[in-house]
């Protein structure tokens, strides 16, 4: 049964940097599945650098619009697969004109993939609703469907984290606080 540890947080927060980390320390035998395609100079700048922080023994595999399948071509015994990122996946999808639910049903498929592989996979998001509301449709519509594809990976995994400013947070697997009010003498 494949492992899903899932990282959120916002950009630049530190979501990869801590996946690479938490790959390395598992498996030389990784598998890096990069969605974000690299449109202009900057993001191919972008792109470089990501490059450069990754174990050149890796392999890499570029897949901006079907990670599922490839997913399911994988032919080396690898340990962990990185996937970086849910949201510029959903970006894609939305820019070839796929409507939210189509992309839901392919993160629901993406989870039973994983959920039944034989290795770890991570997968890396951007928590994005905590801002202001776009001003436009598809600013909206991408904001809302990351936010309920990101419940999607949080609810399946096993390890879900948030990385605010560098700092890693444990959310799942998690032990409640016990609920019971305080004694008597001790309430103000």
């Amino acid at each position: 049964m494949g492992k899903l540890v899932f990282i959120t947080g916002g950009a630049r927060s530190g979501k990869s940097k801590y996946a690479v980390k938490l790959a390395k320390n598992a498996s030389r035998k990784v598998l890096f599945l990069a969605t974000g395609a690299a449109k202009d100079e900057e993001m191919k700048k972008r792109i470089e650098e990501h490059k450069k922080s990754r174990p050149t023994y890796w392999e890499t595999v570029e897949e901006t619009k079907d990670i599922t399948s490839a997913l399911l071509n994988i032919k080396s015994s690898y340990k962990v697969v990185i996937i970086d990122c849910l949201t510029f996946f959903i970006s894609n999808l939305l820019l070839d004109g796929i409507n939210e639910k189509t992309i839901l049903e392919k993160i629901k498929k993406l989870v039973e993939i994983i959920l039944k592989a034989d290795y770890t996979v991570i997968v890396i998001s951007n928590e994005v609703g905590g801002g202001i509301v776009p001003d436009n449709e598809l600013g909206r519509k991408f904001r809302d469907t990351a936010g309920l594809a990101n419940q999607i990976m949080a609810e399946s995994a096993q390890q879900v984290y948030l990385v605010v400013s560098g700092i890693l947070i444990k959310i799942k697997p998690h032990n409640p606080p016990h609920l019971n009010p305080l004694p008597q003498g001790e309430r103000k």
